[in-house]
This record gives structure tokens, C-alpha cells and sequence, in this order.
């Protein structure tokens, strides 16, 4: 990759989802002129939502989610495995047959491919971190110590939650900072008597809407949520946080943004002499023409994974293993979040109420294992899990399988059936060596090594779903409800609840206060290679319980304004 025409800018971003954003907003109002490259397409907000209000009945396949083996979805093996991907998403994900990777172990790489990256498909759950989180590894004895506090970052958190546009209830709880919020949304009928079950038999437990990056009012020119249903198909209103409705507008409101679509990036070069990122190779995903593009900071947002795969692939005579890896530590401590063991019932009574509009939200319930007090230790598991969930009542679907026909079975199912709840646990993922990522011998269409993918779940994850299966189920109980059933997809070897389906991997870049333990410091820069920052879900040095989205964004805003004062320095 030497010898392409190379075009000059201040700061380069590569990738555009959800930090990407972030970074070319940040950077770009900082006076910077800034290149974002993309590998996948173009996507425009409002124009390119075709599947957006599509009816289903318009559909050839009334929306299913998409068998690969029989629905036309051959290039969707592995993407098809997420409840996301269904006939009117399908054109948001990347092509498995493009963007292979290895599974030595089962694990599910959910990928986006157009401007906005996963940013439109996201499920807008967002939750601070508390020090219960940073300080866990510490206190542990486990990987390393994070290098920051809340304190570092709860300004941050502030700064980008007025701008998103958070939807939540305040709890005053320490494991669980508060944010700055909107309205939050209701609940329905059958959530609040589950709610008033739980808090009658557990006071340690809290139960509350969802925190969620959906607008409940009018805010910064975009419209509050008019809960129509379909937001992974893309939001015309911009009342959801995507790329393209919240940090795109701004970034290119500056004139100092470019946007490079259809453009995988191969590696990043490195100069000995200068100690920096000398310039970004490219390869035009349509043409496969090769170019370079150099810049005084990188900002590299190409998800945890697509970002792993470029350091390693950024080989020198000073980094023969990647790019700013003289810790040994690139690629490995990737984690997820474990889910899919939790439990549901029926609530009996209610008949009298329902709800209106397709809510896109639904429960939380705040973590309440080993918050550092007795009461709360347990002695077979470390840290901790919240659940997410909802209550809803029957539709016409029930029918299929209930007995009658004709007129009387209409009659029957024109009213709405009882009311089901369900919850399942999210719980945190220790990191472990072990869990690693490495370049394969098998090359891509354009010539790049694919990921080797080798990551299970240890004792402690298997350990603590045990618990988070038997507590959803005692609390449904505590709340009456009927014919509770609990569930755990894990299955050892196999798929249903592997590391992957959570679609929050985050780690193998790690920060740390020790450059011979981690490859970046507490600004998301690299020890190594000052010009190099990286702020996606990578930089994690653990996993916290709880969604990590926004922690993302207060990290990459906070590097990005950190990055520009160094170059104003000349430390950069």
C-alpha cells in the first residue's frame, strides 16, 4: 500500500456509527478539517428509509426474520441470527459473504454497512457507568485498573446526553448515576403491577422505564417520538440518535466534513522517525483503486472488531504485531454482554386497560448483586446483571394455535388476549486473556486478513446465569403472576446465547495506566503512537452490566476535545 496520490486533512475518523459520529462532529467544530471514511454505502437520512412505513402485507415475505437457508438470505448466515434482521432491515446489515470472519468458537459479529454504521439498528438503551464499574477490576484483582473515575467522565456524559436527547427516570441511585433527561415514557398497566409486586418483597430492587436516546420532546430541531414502531428501519423524524440525525448535521453544518463512502480501510502506515500515523490506506470497495490519505490525528470508530482487525493488520518494523502494540495486548480481552436467561408469566386481570402506539422502550431493573455491601454479596459469581423487558397483551396471533374456526374464533380474538410479561438479565463479562481475536490466513475480497474469532463464556458468566433465571422468576412470582417459565438459551458449544448475539463487544484495544499492560491511556490515546487515538467499544477495559453506547459517546467527545488541546500544544 505505498505510492497512491495522498490527500492531506487535519484529522481523520474512520468509521461513521455511533463514535464515528461523534468524533467528526467534535472535531469538525473544533476547527479541524476532517475526513470520515466508511467502508459501506451511502445512506441519506429520510431518502434512503425505503423499507421505513412499508406495510407488511406489501412485503413478499410479510417481514419475516429471514431463514438463510430458504428466504433468500444466503448472505446473511450469520447476521440472520439477530431478532434485528428480519425482510425490512436486511438492506442495514453487511453481506457475510463481504465481511467473513472465523469462528473458532461460536460468536455472533453483528456488522452494519452504510453511513451510520449500527447507529440505525441500535437499540438505544443507554445507561451511565458508576465507580461500582470503573473501579471493579481494581478492587477484583482482574485485568487491569481503568485508568479513569466517574468523575472523569460525568461531564462528558452531561455534555452528550443534552445534545442526544435522553428519555428517562431519575432513581438517585449510586450504581446507576442519573443523567440529564427528558419526560420519560410511561409504563403500561401490566409493567406497573409487576413493578408494585417486585418493590412489595424486595426493597433492594428498583424497576423503572428504560433509558433511551428517544426524544419525548421536541429537542435541538428534532421531533419528539410519535411511537409509530419501525425504528430499525430508520427514522425520518430523527427522534431516535443515529449518525445521520444527531452528529452528521452539525459536523457537516461546519464545511469541514468529508465523508468517504464505499472505502474499507487496509491499514494505517507508521513513520519510525516521527514516532506517528503517517497516512490511512484505502481500497475503494467498488473499484478496488488504492489510496492514502494522511492527517496530524486519527480517530479510528470501526466497532471493536473492525477496529482490532485494522491495528493488527497496521504492521511495521516497529510494530511487527500491530500498530502500537508493544503491550502484546491487541486483540485480546474481547467481551459482550451475556443475556437471553431470564423468565415470563401471565398477569391475570387487566383486562380493562391497554395502550396506545408501539412504545420503543420497555423496563429496566437495576442491578442489585455484589454492590460492595453484605447484603447484597454473593459468593458464587463477581459483579453483577440488570434485566430489560416488557408486558404486552396477546394479539390476533394467538389464534394459531387456539382451538375453533370461522366466525366464532373471529369473535374471539377481535378483543386483545391476556397480559404476558418477560424479562431477561444482561449480565457483565469478565475480561479474560483467553478471550482473543488474531488475523487469519484467509484474505477478503480486497486482499485484507479476516479476524479469527476465539471467545467463549467462562464459570463466572455461567455462574451468575444460573441466578439471573431463578431471580426473574421469583420476582414474577413476588408479583403473582401465573404459569412462570424460565429460560437460558446457553448451550455449550452451540448457538442461542453466545458471545456475540449481545451486539455490545467491546475490549481488545483496552485503556490503561500502564503502557507494558494496555495500548491506550486515559484519553483513548495509544502509549505508543500519540496521533492515534481509538474510541470505540475497543477501548473498554471492562464490561460494566449495563448497555455501553453512551459511554462510547462521553469518551469520544471527551478524547476528541483532549486531542485537539494537544495539537494546539504541538504534543500531536
Amino acid at each position: 500500500m505505498t505510492g497512491q496520490q495522498q490527500t492531506e486533512y487535519d484529522a481523520i475518523v474512520i468509521g461513521s456509527g455511533i463514535t464515528g459520529g461523534w468524533a467528526a462532529k467534535e472535531l469538525t467544530e473544533k476547527g479541524l478539517r476532517t475526513l470520515m471514511i466508511e467502508r459501506g454505502r451511502e445512506l441519506v437520512h429520510r431518502r434512503d428509509y425505503t423499507m421505513e412505513h412499508k406495510p407488511t402485507w406489501d412485503m413478499p415475505l410479510r417481514n419475516a426474520r429471514l431463514d438463510p437457508t430458504k428466504q433468500g438470505a444466503e448472505e446473511y448466515q450469520i447476521q440472520s441470527r439477530t431478532g434485528q434482521f428480519r425482510e425490512s432491515t436486511k438492506q442495514h446489515f453487511a453481506k457475510d459473504t463481504t465481511h467473513a470472519y472465523e469462528e473458532v468458537k461460536p460468536f455472533t459479529w453483528i456488522q452494519g454497512d452504510q453511513v451510520g454504521g449500527k447507529s440505525l439498528i441500535w437499540g438505544r438503551q443507554v445507561y451511565r457507568w458508576s465507580d461500582l464499574d470503573f473501579e471493579a477490576n481494581l478492587k477484583d484483582g482482574i485485568a487491569v485498573d481503568w485508568p479513569i473515575r466517574y468523575k472523569d467522565i460525568a461531564p462528558w456524559y452531561s455534555y452528550v446526553e443534552k445534545h442526544v436527547g435522553v428519555s428517562g427516570e431519575k432513581l438517585g441511585l449510586p450504581q446507576l448515576p442519573d443523567g440529564e433527561f427528558l419526560p420519560p415514557m410511561p409504563m403500561n398497566a401490566g409493567e406497573k403491577h409487576v413493578k408494585a409486586g417486585i418493590q412489595r418483597k424486595f426493597t433492594d430492587r428498583h424497576m423503572t422505564i428504560g433509558r433511551v436516546a428517544i426524544l419525548t420532546a421536541d429537542h435541538k430541531g428534532r421531533a419528539a417520538c410519535h411511537y409509530c414502531g419501525p425504528c430499525e428501519r430508520g427514522c425520518s423524524t430523527g427522534s431516535y440518535f443515529s449518525t445521520q440525525a444527531s452528529t452528521l448535521p452539525p459536523a457537516m453544518a461546519t464545511g469541514r466534513l468529508t465523508v468517504l463512502p464505499d472505502s474499507i480501510v487496509h491499514s494505517l502506515e507508521y513513520d519510525a522517525k516521527t514516532n506517528r500515523v503517517s497516512a490511512v490506506n484505502v481500497i475503494d470497495t467498488k473499484t478496488k483503486a488504492q489510496r492514502a490519505y494522511k492527517a496530524k490525528v486519527v480517530f479510528v470508530c470501526g466497532s471493536t472488531l473492525g477496529s482490532a482487525r485494522i491495528l493488527l493488520n497496521s504492521k511495521s518494523s516497529t510494530f511487527p504485531n500491530g500498530i502500537a502494540n508493544s503491550s502484546g495486548v491487541l486483540g485480546h480481552n474481547l467481551m459482550d454482554h451475556h443475556f437471553r436467561a431470564g423468565a415470563s408469566g401471565r398477569i391475570e386481570g387487566l383486562t380493562d386497560h391497554y395502550y396506545q402506539g408501539n412504545r420503543p422502550n420497555g423496563i429496566y431493573i437495576v442491578r442489585f448483586r455484589n454492590l460492595g455491601d453484605a447484603a447484597s454479596k454473593r459468593t458464587d459469581f463477581l459483579r453483577g446483571y440488570g434485566y430489560q423487558g416488557a408486558a404486552s397483551r396477546e394479539g390476533w396471533g394467538r389464534g394459531a394455535s387456539a382451538p375453533g374456526i370461522g366466525v366464532e374464533l373471529k369473535r374471539k380474538l377481535h378483543d386483545a388476549g391476556g397480559w404476558l410479561m418477560s424479562m431477561t438479565g444482561f449480565g457483565e463479562c469478565l475480561p479474560r486473556h483467553e478471550n482473543v481475536v488474531t488475523l487469519s490466513d484467509k484474505t477478503d475480497d480486497y486482499g485484507i486478513p479476516i479476524l479469527r474469532i476465539d471467545c467463549a463464556w467462562g464459570p463466572n458468566e455461567l455462574a451468575m446465569r444460573k441466578d439471573m433465571k431463578q431471580s426473574a422468576m421469583e420476582m414474577l412470582e413476588a408479583a403473582g403472576l401465573k404459569n412462570i417459565v424460565g429460560s437460558d438459551d446457553y448451550k455449550e458449544g452451540g448457538l442461542g446465547a453466545e458471545p456475540g448475539l449481545g451486539i455490545h463487544e467491546m475490549g481488545t484495544a483496552r485503556m490503561g495506566r500502564d503502557p507494558k499492560t494496555s495500548v491506550l491511556n486515559g484519553w483513548g490515546q495509544a502509549h505508543d503512537v500519540p496521533n492515534l487515538f481509538v474510541t470505540d467499544g475497543s477501548m473498554m477495559t471492562s464490561s460494566s452490566c449495563v448497555n455501553p453506547s453512551i459511554t462510547y459517546m462521553a469518551l469520544t467527545a471527551r478524547a476528541a476535545d483532549y486531542a485537539v488541546s494537544e495539537m494546539k500544544k504541538r504534543n500531536i
